[in-house]
C-alpha cells in the first residue's frame, strides 16, 4: 500500500480547520455522554434494557448515581456553550424529582401502544420492541431537561431516537398522556405541537409549519391536536392556528391547513371533512383514500 501524503489537504485548508477547531465551543463528546446519560436512564427506568442480570436496591443506587454524575457533567458542560451558570447539582435533583410523574406517564403510553395494536401481546413487547415507544420515552426524558432550562442536551436525546427509529420528535412539544404512535417511521412533530391525551399517530404521519422563517422562532408555528384524536399515515398539519377538534379522524395522506371541529372525520379526496357519525365505533376507518 503506498504511504499516504504528509499532509492531504487543500492549500489553506488545515490552517482553517486547526482555527475552527481551537474557536470551537461545544464541549468535545457531548453526543456519546448524553448517549450514556440515555443508556443508564433507560436501564434504571427499564429492567428489560438493563444488561445487568439481576438488580438489587444498592446497585440501583448505585446506576441512579452514575446517571446523575453523567447528568451534572452534561448540564456543566453545555452551560459554557452559552456562558450562563447553572446549578448542574440542583438541576439533576430536579430532573430525578420528575422520575415518578415521567414514569407514571410512560406507564400510560406503553399500555396505550398495547391496548392499539392487535399485533402486540404485552406491555413487555412494547417497551422491548415498539419504535414509537422508544421514541417516547426519550422525548419524555428530553422534555423534562428542557422544561429545566438544559440547552442542547434535549436535542441530541431526541436526536438518538430519531436515528434508532426514524420517528422525530422536538423535545419542545407538550405532547398528553397515553400517547401512542403505531409503526412510526417518518413521523415529524415540531417544536410548538401540542397534543393532548389518548392521541395515536401512524407512519408518516407531519405535525409542521406553514412557514420556515427564522423570525417565526418564537411564535406557535405548529398544530394543536385535542384529546382522542387519531392521525392515519402521511397525513400532513401544518400551522400554529390549526386545531384538530377533539374525538376526530384524519385519513391518510390527508393535507390540512385549517381547524376541523371536534368529532370531524376528514378524508383524503379534496380533504372532505364531515362529522361522524356516534355509531358506537370511535375509531371506524370510514375513509375515501
Amino acid at each position: 500500500m503506498p504511504e499516504a501524503a504528509s499532509n492531504p489537504l487543500p492549500p489553506g485548508l488545515l490552517a482553517a480547520l486547526v482555527q475552527a477547531h481551537r474557536d470551537c465551543s461545544i464541549p468535545r463528546g457531548l453526543r456519546e455522554r448524553c448517549d450514556r446519560f440515555t443508556d443508564g436512564a433507560l436501564a434504571l427506568l427499564y429492567p428489560h434494557l438493563d444488561a445487568a442480570l439481576t438488580r438489587d436496591e444498592a446497585s440501583l443506587r448505585s446506576l441512579a448515581t452514575l446517571v446523575a454524575g453523567e447528568l451534572e457533567g452534561i448540564i456543566g458542560s453545555v452551560s459554557a456553550t452559552d456562558g450562563v451558570a447553572r446549578d448542574a447539582r440542583a438541576l439533576a435533583t430536579a430532573w430525578f424529582a420528575a422520575l415518578p410523574a415521567l414514569r407514571e406517564q410512560l406507564e400510560e403510553d406503553a399500555r396505550a401502544h398495547d391496548d392499539g395494536d392487535p399485533a402486540s401481546h404485552s406491555v413487555d413487547e412494547v417497551i422491548l420492541a415498539y419504535p414509537g415507544f422508544r421514541a417516547t420515552v426519550l422525548y419524555r426524558l428530553s422534555h423534562v431537561l428542557l422544561e429545566l432550562g438544559v440547552p442542547l442536551a434535549p436535542r441530541l436525546i431526541t436526536e438518538r431516537a430519531h436515528r434508532e427509529t426514524g420517528i422525530d420528535i422536538h423535545p419542545g412539544a407538550r405532547i398528553g398522556r397515553a400517547f401512542s404512535i403505531d409503526h412510526g417511521t417518518g413521523v415529524v412533530i415540531g417544536e410548538t405541537s401540542v397534543i393532548g391525551d389518548r392521541v395515536k399517530l401512524y407512519q408518516g404521519v407531519t405535525l409542521g409549519a406553514a412557514a420556515v422563517r427564522k423570525d417565526l422562532a418564537n411564535v406557535k408555528r405548529h398544530p394543536t391536536v385535542q384529546d382522542d384524536v387519531v392521525i392515519y399515515a402521511n397525513a400532513t398539519i401544518l400551522g400554529g392556528d390549526t386545531v384538530i377538534g377533539a374525538q376526530s379522524i384524519i385519513g391518510g395522506n390527508v393535507w390540512l391547513t385549517h381547524s376541523v371541529p371536534a368529532n370531524s372525520l376528514v378524508t383524503h379526496d379534496g380533504a372532505r371533512e364531515r362529522l361522524r357519525q356516534n355509531d358506537g365505533d370511535s375509531h371506524a376507518p370510514e375513509f375515501h383514500i
